[in-house]
């Protein structure tokens, strides 16, 4: 018996993806709705009902609104947008980043899809914070570099369409310099951390991929922990994970460079740590397609663990 999968939402740039992820699979039936009642109020609470599963690829309020159309005990819903991520009710869909997620996943009704920076910086430094290597009041700075496509067909507009300024103009744009990124709360509620993180994004001309920066003086903390503790802590955690990858030094300490280019097309989360010679300063760094394990792939992942099948089914890896 196949489980049945709607995606409300399924013409945007995330829902193109999962779609491409599920539709060779015969383990799944996908639900779907011709574009003459894709956006019909009636027809999507007919398929949200009828599903096994429903993936929300919709902006915030659009998906709150669908989440009230469900009208039974038993359909389960992933949503993609930010409106739950921090919603105690709904568990948050990141199955590595601490122990015991991946079984509140299995077992949830409801899980929101973690953001594309949280990812990257959560996989970092939530390890680290609960086993006290980071201390849970340090100030924490984030610096990130994303491909266009993660602002949406806003974005991928002003970068592809002629006649914007950015489609002749921009190869690097800064942005959120009102510290008040959408992300921030997710970051700040999951990490353990007792302040929200300073967090500084970018947008580069690259249509995806992503690189996530945590910097830290490991000098100046307290305990002054170690380059060589904190990797360890790392590698134990991600040790058996089939998606996240740690590397060590003994592997990356000849790289001279890392391009957000190397991750895109890809659902895998890659986590390095950078060192001086002393020990005394690390760089933690994430690598991760936005469109990946930043969007689809991990509500792809989730969708596997909730209804019982292999967690990579359907990834690209």
């Amino acid at each position: 018996m196949t489980i049945s999968v709607f995606i409300d939402g399924a013409a945007g740039t995330t829902g193109i993806e999962i779609a491409e992820r599920l539709k060779s699979r015969d383990d799944l039936s996908l639900i779907t709705l011709d574009d003459s009642r894709r956006k019909d109020a009636s027809a999507r609470r007919e398929a949200i009902n009828d599903a096994d599963f429903t993936i929300l690829c919709l902006p915030d309020d659009a998906a709150r609104e669908a989440v009230s159309m469900v009208g039974n005990n038993s359909s389960r819903i992933i949503d993609a947008s930010t409106a739950f991520r921090t919603d105690p009710d709904w568990t948050y869909g990141f199955p590595e980043f601490r122990e015991g997620q991946f079984e509140a996943i299995r077992q949830a009704r409801f899980v929101s899809n973690p953001g594309c920076y949280p990812t990257g910086f959560l996989g970092l430094v939530a390890p680290l914070i609960a086993k006290r290597l980071i201390p849970a009041d340090w100030p924490l700075t984030v610096n990130a570099v994303s491909g266009y496509s993660g602002g949406g067909k806003a974005m991928i507009a002003a970068f592809e369409e002629p006649g914007n300024a950015d489609t002749t103009d921009t190869a690097f744009r800064t942005y959120a310099l009102g510290l008040s990124h959408k992300h921030v709360p997710e970051m700040h509620a999951h990490s353990g951390a007792t302040y929200a993180p300073l967090f500084a994004p970018s947008v580069v001309r690259t249509y995806r991929g992503m690189v996530v920066d945590v910097p830290l003086v490991l000098e100046a903390m307290p305990g002054k922990p170690s380059a060589d503790a904190l990797e360890a802590a790392l590698t134990e955690h991600y040790a058996r994970s089939k998606i996240v990858s740690f590397h060590p030094r003994s592997e990356t300490q000849e790289m001279g460079l890392l391009r957000v280019e190397d991750v895109g097309q890809s659902d895998r989360l890659k986590l390095h740590l950078f060192a001086n010679e002393e020990g005394t300063q690390v760089r933690l760094v994430a690598m991760l397609d936005n469109l990946g394990k930043g969007a689809s792939g991990a509500a792809v992942q989730s969708l596997n663990i909730m209804a019982g099948l292999d967690e990579t089914a359907g990834l690209r890896l």
